[in-house]
């Protein structure tokens, strides 16, 4: 296997898009309240944010395999328990406050007379345990981004197995590229075969298989990418392939989930190959400001939905339009609540879990591990 890359430059990238892609969800989630702000093709666009959800799903994939699949694969039990430790100290301490917080206004709302509606109190145990995507509920429910989080869990649990499925070192770029195909087909055909043709349907029943099959390309994404030979070629064919895909199947009226996933591979890749030189794009995601976006992007994930729909009561009328002036607000008050969940909780703690026995010990140091 060919040496790995210096781990920060790509992974400052990489954290970086990650933070591009947060916000991406969030003009997803509030681009009803924009009509009046911007022209139809333009919401139209923001519509597709949904998206970006599935870039998270393979950049998951791709971090923790570079970042656990060698320990993994030489350690025994100890190294799987550190890994659960790792990765439960990552995703549910944030997620149970901002499921306590969603709580607390359905009491609100239900003390002053009023419905909650996408807040079932039955279905509270499911998402407590972070399993209320796993095909139990029609629809979503409480906080509707954690949606991907109770399927990223699914995925924890399952990654060292996976890992310890095959001498995965053994294989070649032919056989990983040939695999790689083999799970893109799977996801189409697990759309095709519900009669979906939008990676976005039926979240509910088809989200989990979506996540899975998706966090396995980002794990061999990273196992190609240990493959191939070091140049800027590679990057640019990548980038090309990616590019000449999305415009065919654009232009032939193509469902996306024939093709969005393999040109997220292919863009993957090709940012990968970018990040070993100085270029423009990744001098630009590797920015600082751009690092911290991505840093705080968990907290962005997960407290914008609830966020937007208090600052609705109390800031936007009936119309439920924003101005240009109230979208500012919302944008500058997300990002300072993103900042304080990000470094007074998040990192907190992650820190108080993780030190409760010592940790796995990871490879290098991204806030996408």
């Amino acid at each position: 296997m060919s040496a790995a890359a210096p781990a920060r430059a790509h992974l400052d990238a990489l954290t970086g898009i990650r933070g591009l892609a947060a916000w991406l969800v969030v003009f997803y989630h509030i681009r009803l309240s924009l009509r009046d702000l911007v022209p139809g093709f333009v919401i139209d666009g923001l519509g597709k944010g949904y998206l970006a959800v599935d870039l998270f799903f393979m950049l998951s994939g791709f971090v923790l395999w570079y970042n656990y699949g060698a320990r993994l694969s030489s350690g025994g039990a100890g190294q799987w328990r550190a890994f659960y430790q790792r990765r439960l100290a990552r995703i549910w301490p944030l997620h149970a406050v901002i499921l306590a917080a969603c709580v607390g206004f359905a009491l609100l709302l239900a003390a002053t007379g009023r419905q909650a509606p996408g807040m079932p109190f039955a279905q509270l145990p499911l998402h407590i345990l972070l399993v209320q995507n796993w095909g139990f509920t029609s629809a979503l429910a409480w906080n509707d981004p954690s949606w991907s989080i109770s399927t990223e869990f699914a995925a924890y649990l399952v990654f060292p197995l996976i890992v310890a499925l095959a001498p995965w070192e053994r294989l070649r770029l032919p056989a990983l590229t040939g695999l790689s195909v083999l799970l893109l087909g799977a996801l189409a055909g697990l759309f095709a075969y519900a009669g979906k043709s939008s990676l976005g349907d039926d979240i509910s029943h088809l989200g989990l298989g979506r996540c899975l099959l998706e966090f396995w390309l980002g794990n061999c994404a990273c196992l190609i990418w240990q493959r191939l030979p070091r140049g800027g070629w590679i990057a640019t064919g990548c980038a090309a392939g990616a590019a000449a895909l999305l415009a065919a199947c654009l232009g032939a009226g193509v469902a996306e989930i024939w093709f969005v996933p393999a040109a997220l591979l292919l863009a993957l890749l090709a940012l990968l190959g970018l990040s070993l030189g100085r270029g423009v794009v990744v001098k630009a995601l590797s920015s600082r400001p751009l690092v911290y976006l991505g840093e705080i992007s968990y907290a962005t994930y997960l407290a914008h939905f609830l966020l937007f729909k208090l600052y609705k009561l109390a800031f936007v009328d009936a119309s439920l339009q924003l101005d240009w002036t109230a979208l500012g607000g919302f944008a500058a008050l997300l990002f300072a609540v993103s900042a304080f969940l990000y470094h007074g909780l998040e990192k907190p703690a992650q820190r108080w879990i993780n030190g409760l026995k010592r940790p796995l010990q990871a490879g290098c140091s991204s806030a996408a591990a």
